[in-house]
Parts: C-alpha cells; sequence; structure tokens
C-alpha cells in the first residue's frame, strides 16, 4: 500500500460532502457529511460546547481514502460511555485528563462505522494517527465510543483497551404486522401490551408518523418545545440548538421520522428517528402534556409498527431504560475503545476493562432470561 497521511481538518466543511460520504459514511445517518454539518453549522458543537472538531482524514496518492469523526473534548458531557471516573482519578494523581481526543459523533449513542474507509489497512491507520497525535500533542489519550464489532476487534489489535456497555434493540424477526410480533411473547406480556398501547391511543387524539415532505416546519416548532422541555430535565441544558433542527429540516427530512400525538390540532407529544439503511434509531422524546403509556407507545410501538412496514432489522431505541425489555427490546452489546497516554494509567484502566466486561456479561444474560418472549420464540438474529 501507498504512504497514508492522515490529515486534521477542524471543520467538516474542509472536506466535499461526495468524499466523505463515498468512504462509507452513507451507511448510518449519523455519520454523514450532512448530519455532522449540522451539528457545527448549528453551534451545537464548537466554542463553548466542549466539542472542537478535529476530524482526520487519510488520504492515498492524494485521494481520500479514509474519514474519522473526531473532537478535541474539554468535559465528558454528551458521550453516554461514562469516564468521569477516570478523568478524577488522573486528577488525583496529578494528571490533566481534558483536552482529550474522541472519535464519535457527538451526544449520539448509536452504534455505526468510526473508522470510516473500506479497506481495514487505512482502518488501522486512522487508529494510529489518533494515538500518534494524542502523544505528540500532549494529550491524555484518544478513545473511540459506539464503534463497530468488527473496529473493536482492529482496536485491540493496536493496543487500544475495548469496552463493553449495552443497550436494548429490537429485532425484527421477518414480522408482518406487529401482532406477529405479539405472537412470540408470553401471553401475559402480550395481553399487557396490547392493553398499555390501547390507554395510550386513547389520550383523547390521534398518533401520526411524518418523514420527508410531511414534515413541515411547524412541527419542528413543536418539537423544539418537547426537546427542551426534556433536555432541561435531563442535562441541564439542551444539547442541540434551534437552528440545528432548522438544518435537519431543509437537509435531512428524508432521513427522519417524527411521530407526533396531537390533540384539537395541536401537537402535545413526540418523539424523533433518523432513517438508517437496515435501522430505525430512537433519538429524542418530549410532551407538553402527560398521558398514560404515551411516551412508550410513541417511543417503541411506534417505531416498531414503522420497521415493520417498512423491512427494516431492527429499531435502536438509545441508551439505558431496562424500561424497554417488557417492550421486546432486547439487551445488545455495544463496543468502544480506549487508548491512554499514560502507561500506568493505560494498565490500571485495563484492569478496570477487563472486570467490567465480565459484570456487563452476567447483566445481558440476566437480562435476556427477562426478556418478554416466550420460550423458542425470539429466534437468533
Amino acid at each position: 500500500m501507498s504512504e497514508l497521511a492522515v490529515s486534521v481538518l477542524p471543520a467538516i466543511s474542509g472536506i466535499h460532502a461526495a468524499e466523505w460520504d463515498g468512504c462509507g459514511a452513507g451507511a448510518n445517518p449519523f455519520t454523514t457529511h450532512r448530519f455532522l454539518a449540522a451539528l457545527e453549522q448549528s453551534g451545537s458543537v464548537g466554542e463553548g460546547t466542549g466539542w472542537h472538531p478535529s476530524h482526520l482524514v487519510a488520504r492515498l496518492d492524494g485521494q481520500v481514502a479514509g474519514v474519522a469523526p473526531c473532537y478535541l473534548k474539554t468535559d465528558s458531557q454528551g458521550e453516554y460511555i461514562f469516564d468521569h471516573g477516570w478523568a478524577q482519578a488522573y486528577a488525583r494523581a496529578g494528571g490533566r485528563y481534558y483536552p482529550k481526543l474522541q472519535c464519535a459523533v457527538p451526544f449520539t449513542p448509536v452504534t455505526g462505522p468510526r473508522l470510516i474507509a473500506p479497506d481495514p489497512a487505512v482502518r488501522r491507520g486512522l487508529l494510529a494517527a489518533m494515538a500518534q497525535i494524542a502523544r505528540q500533542s500532549g494529550l491524555s489519550g484518544a478513545h473511540v465510543t459506539f464503534c463497530t464489532e468488527e473496529e473493536a476487534g482492529l482496536g485491540e489489535e493496536a493496543g487500544f483497551l475495548p469496552r463493553a456497555s449495552e443497550q436494548f434493540h429490537w429485532l425484527n424477526q421477518g414480522y408482518a404486522t406487529f401482532d406477529d410480533f405479539l405472537a412470540q411473547l408470553s401471553s401475559r406480556k402480550r395481553k399487557a401490551i396490547r392493553k398499555e398501547r390501547d390507554r395510550a391511543q386513547a389520550f383523547g387524539g390521534s398518533i401520526r408518523s411524518l418523514t420527508g415532505d410531511q414534515i413541515l416546519p411547524e412541527h419542528w416548532d413543536a418539537f423544539w418545545t418537547f426537546y427542551q422541555d426534556t433536555g432541561g430535565r435531563k442535562w441541564g441544558r439542551p444539547y442541540l440548538t434551534r437552528a440545528f433542527f432548522e438544518i435537519l429540516h431543509h437537509t435531512m427530512r428524508d432521513d427522519c421520522l417524527l411521530v407526533l400525538a396531537e390533540r384539537d390540532g395541536q401537537p402535545v407529544a413526540g418523539a424523533l428517528n433518523l432513517i438508517g439503511r437496515d435501522a430505525l434509531y430512537g433519538r429524542y422524546w418530549g410532551c407538553t402534556e402527560d398521558h398514560p403509556f404515551l411516551h412508550f407507545e410513541l417511543c417503541y410501538h411506534q417505531a416498531i409498527d414503522w420497521a415493520i412496514a417498512h423491512g427494516l432489522s431492527r429499531v435502536e431505541a438509545g441508551a439505558q431504560g431496562e424500561h424497554k425489555l417488557a417492550r421486546g427490546y432486547m439487551p445488545a452489546r455495544t463496543h468502544s475503545l480506549h487508548w491512554l497516554a499514560e502507561p500506568g494509567f493505560h494498565h490500571a484502566v485495563a484492569d478496570y476493562l477487563d472486570r467490567e466486561r465480565e459484570a456487563v456479561g452476567e447483566e445481558m444474560a440476566i437480562l435476556a432470561e427477562l426478556g418478554p418472549f416466550r420460550r423458542g420464540g425470539l429466534r437468533d438474529a
């Protein structure tokens, strides 16, 4: 292979969308040029946010051969793979944990390619560049979060520490209807979901699923109100700006599924999903009125309905939430990679992660046994 040259871009606008997406970024909506550009153009990342774009671009013979969405992080907010304890331990030992190099999609706990290149050798080159940049810049380390399983294997071979965590995903086992899915559940769980859906849909209005040109600017006005309320309660302040949703409307509404509950012609609750090639990704929810089970209906049941109707293989409903288990979302392992510049600290974190991976595996096995599926009802994915 020709010599690989890796450069750092302080803004996604420094590379053409066709070059970025042409490396394979278009397979996942969150790694597309248009999504990352929306974050930067809207001020959701950049100065004052803790996320400073430092994207990697790998070239072979002058041609773009691979990319990686990277940021200099000055805190650990909006990552969903928690290392606050590491930062505190590093500081107690007299070190400076921030800034660090983070290969990730901001505010997005969704698995997808992070070392975006068709050639595994280029992916290895991107990993090597991350460690080199961290070392030469005096950073505490480099981290790759919510990467693919294949990338996790490459990272471990390169000396990065693998970390395991879990989410809850719904898997489409070739269902033709929601009732086909319910048929795979135990009788008690099946009845509970039907009762839950009946109560949610009796809130006094209607539920609509909108995408593409069906989504109008006023729908984003309503959803911004929902997002602000939820974001204020969960994080203290919303991560995304109002301008982000405006840009999303112009550049990505075909990638969006907006599920709205409306009463008397006005939206009172909503859930935003992004549409991938083979998955639906649940992202944000909010409401201005509380109605029993409406959250579960808009975020989980409606997502399953839509995925079945459009032949998608799974629904990823975001981070955490064991309440998803009763609704057919089963434990799924997620991956991240960590390289620490200080050898002693690297060794200490490696020991911690060995024990954490074992605990995560045990928890996933227990939760799988507690799932709603009748014995033999869920086939292997």
